[in-house]
């Protein structure tokens, strides 16, 4: 049986976030560079991710809408490779729209663990959940899973741990670190779980760079959205609007890239406590890179996966190739 809750209660969060420093201190190595950039997971606080979630819904983002096409075609067949008595971890939540398609096609599913960095979404989508699901056992988790995570212990002992990391997210890992992370990821489920990851694929120039610069400006605004954290949270001064958004397709690297672009010469300053501010000139055209978003081949990314001691199981695909969702076993 799963952990009695009160009716209408939410579910306890479990609160593994890093130290609240560690922002300041990614943002001051990250402006020090030589490259300028700042970490993609600090877009994501709950203006990011309101922001984020309608840019999934506009025409030119094409990820969401074909990812969920490969979902509801082919989720009887997911649930059924994943079997019985799963719990489901989730990384990087969001509203988890696509896990609730594929918690109703589980066999008797255990638990589910959705873990994001940021907190209210996380708390909202987890009591949306509960009373979804009430016989599931919801345990959600504050933290930043690119880290370390302890999951929270079931009532009921689940068969195998399953990761779900659907939208292509892994794109924003840089190769190695995308697969030393997928190997983390593989020792969280333990010998015998599996892995459904999301992956978008190469396709043409047009169609990327539109999809990370939109008509409505929706990216735009979330790419900002990072500078005004840095002024709320950590009294960075900049002015947003002193950046503009810019996206590119690097067809070498096979990643789009998204900038933040100085309109004019200015200073960006940091505080720090007990010490003087730091202090960050910035040319007219200068870019701090605010996200890398990999794009693969499906061999490209199947020798990502065994790099990482994984086993492809099954690869789902659009019929324009698009975007895939891989299967994928950690040996037992």
């Amino acid at each position: 049986m799963a952990r009695s809750r009160e009716p209408g209660s939410r579910p306890a969060v479990s609160d593994g976030a890093p130290d609240p420093d560690e922002f300041r201190r990614d943002v001051l190595f990250g402006l020090s560079a030589p490259a300028r950039s700042l970490p993609c997971k600090y877009l994501y606080d709950r203006a990011g991710s309101e922001l984020f979630e309608r840019i999934t819904h506009l025409d030119e983002y094409y990820l969401t809408r074909v990812e969920w096409s490969i979902l509801r075609a082919h989720v009887a067949e997911m649930a059924s490779l994943l079997g019985p008595r799963c719990m489901v971890v989730e990384f990087g939540s969001g509203t988890a729209v696509k896990t609730a398609l594929l918690l109703e096609h589980l066999d008797d599913p255990v638990a589910y663990v959705p873990i994001d960095v940021a907190r209210e979404p996380l708390e909202a989508a987890a009591a949306q959940f509960a009373t979804r699901f009430p016989g599931l056992e919801v345990l959600p988790v504050h933290g930043d899973y690119t880290r370390e995570i302890m999951l929270p212990k079931p009532a009921r002992e689940p068969r195998r741990t399953v990761v779900f990391f659907p939208g292509s997210t892994i794109g924003n890992f840089e190769p190695d670190a995308a697969a030393a992370f997928l190997a983390r990821a593989a020792e969280l489920c333990g010998p015998g779980g599996a892995l459904l990851i999301g992956v978008d694929l190469v396709k043409d120039r047009q169609t990327l760079e539109r999809a990370y610069d939109d008509a409505e400006g929706v990216t735009a605004a979330f790419d900002r959205n990072i500078l005004v954290r840095l002024r709320r949270e950590l009294g960075v001064e900049v002015d947003p609007d002193a950046f503009e958004h810019r996206a590119v397709y690097n067809e070498s690297a096979q990643r789009i890239e998204m900038h933040l672009v100085s309109r004019r010469s200015q200073v960006i300053r940091v505080p720090v406590p007990g010490e003087p501010d730091r202090e960050f000139s910035f040319d007219e055209g200068e870019v701090i890179v605010t996200e890398h978003s990999y794009k693969y081949t499906i061999p490209g990314f199947t020798a990502t996966a065994e790099t990482a001691g994984l086993r492809v199981g099954r690869v789902w695909s659009d019929s324009g190739n698009r975007f895939s969702v891989f299967y994928l076993e950690v040996p037992s």
